[in-house]
């Protein structure tokens, strides 16, 4: 699977924040989700997580601070960082980690 096309594969997944391992680059993992209008809990990681929105927006609770990324832009979580999905995030999510 060579081409992928992240908002079709989002689109056919069983429900939102349902992530799939679409493939691997050295290390890391390619994952994409569809995101609903639902908040999503704050989680940390041990590792960086880059979040790349391919249609919609991510809204992001980062800190308490608000991070609205757009399609096309991609938000570098650093290893420890707490984060959470605001409601209202909505499209397609891809998440590349390890």
């Amino acid at each position: 699977m060579p081409l992928l096309d992240f908002d079709a594969l989002a689109r056919h997944l069983p429900g939102p924040w349902a992530s799939t391992v679409l493939g691997q680059v050295g290390p890391a993992r390619i994952k994409v989700l569809r995101m609903d209008a639902q908040a999503y809990p704050q989680e940390t990681h041990d590792y960086n997580e880059g979040l790349l929105v391919i249609s919609g927006c991510l809204r992001l609770d980062i800190g308490g601070a608000v991070v609205e990324v757009g399609p096309g832009n991609l938000y570098l979580v650093p290893a420890g960082q707490a984060h959470g999905v605001l409601a209202g995030s909505h499209g397609t999510l891809v998440i590349v980690d390890v």
